[in-house]
């Protein structure tokens, strides 16, 4: 992860001052590139810890097609939603804010969210994306056409919270499959490493499902952003050096309805030796 590393000195160093709907603001640029290596090893950060199974479960969440907030606890917990009345995830705070804002549901069972990514995912104007993109991984794998787009205009303004992560890519090449996702909005501190590690992790999953093996994760930010309150915490993890990255382990499926009958306790990564968290602020 040292590419990460490098991406938020550069951002430091060079980024411009500015600011932002959240009212924060922001050290910005425009327009920034990794490449990970997915078959030498998982892209989990190692100079701090890696929130691993919120990565997993809101993987399965979108895969899922789910807009319910509370369905996504029940995916992290593995429990049912009626025991789940005081525990949060990732989405809790915009299904309370921008989601009531917007008049959706709202109470211990039922938060909605809108037509957010798992929507857009599984029924993009009545299309299946996930169902299309194996189809076409196993039936046209030279196609340079192989899409997976969240930001759906007309649905926009429903959204809780619009498209951060808003399309991915995916090429075959001898075998191998590969992707390039484009983040139109990247906080670099708290976010970013989530969705390298949620796009991988979708990479390893959709390799398994068409028997093809692994390649390259390519993340292209659009702004790429280390919020003001997150300066001091970028500092402190830039004083700390790189373990080796993880090996993935997932369990067995062949299809998707096998892969979303999964556990989030599942998937694990073997040999990650992190180093400790580094609280920071979200922005909403």
């Amino acid at each position: 992860m040292n590419q990460y590393l490098d991406a938020l000195e550069y951002i430091l160093k060079n980024g411009e001052d500015v600011s932002d709907r959240t009212g924060v603001g922001t050290r910005s640029v425009f327009g920034h590139q990794m490449r990970f290596n997915l078959r030498y090893s998982f892209p989990a950060v190692t100079t701090k810890r890696l929130a691993w199974k919120s990565v997993v479960s809101e993987l399965l969440w979108f895969l899922e097609g789910s807009t319910d907030e509370r369905r996504l606890a029940e995916i992290l917990f593995e429990k049912d939603r009626s025991e789940l009345e005081d525990k949060k995830t990732i989405w809790t705070a915009n299904a309370d804010n921008q989601g009531v804002a917007l008049g959706y549901p709202n109470n211990q069972f039922y938060k909605e969210l809108g037509p957010v990514y798992g929507k857009q995912w599984r029924d993009f104007g009545g299309v299946d994306q996930i169902e299309t993109i194996i189809d076409q991984l196993k039936n046209d794998p030279d196609s340079r056409r192989i899409i997976l787009n969240a930001w759906n205009v007309p649905e926009i303004r429903g959204m809780a919270l619009p498209p951060c992560h808003t399309m991915s890519q995916f090429k075959v090449t001898n075998g191998k499959l590969s992707c390039q996702l484009y983040q139109r909005s990247a906080d670099m501190f708290l976010g970013v490493p989530f969705n390298i590690a949620s796009y991988s992790l979708l990479t390893h999953m959709l390799a398994q499902i068409c028997n093809l093996e692994v390649g390259d994760f390519v993340w292209s930010g659009g702004d790429c952003h280390i919020y003001s309150n997150h300066v001091e915490q970028v500092n402190e993890q830039l004083q700390r050096y790189p373990h080796c990255g993880p090996k993935l382990q997932m369990p067995e499926f062949t299809t998707l309805p096998e892969l979303l009958a999964t556990k989030t306790s599942a998937y694990a990564l073997l040999d990650y030796n992190p180093m400790d968290s580094i609280k920071a602020p979200m922005a909403i």
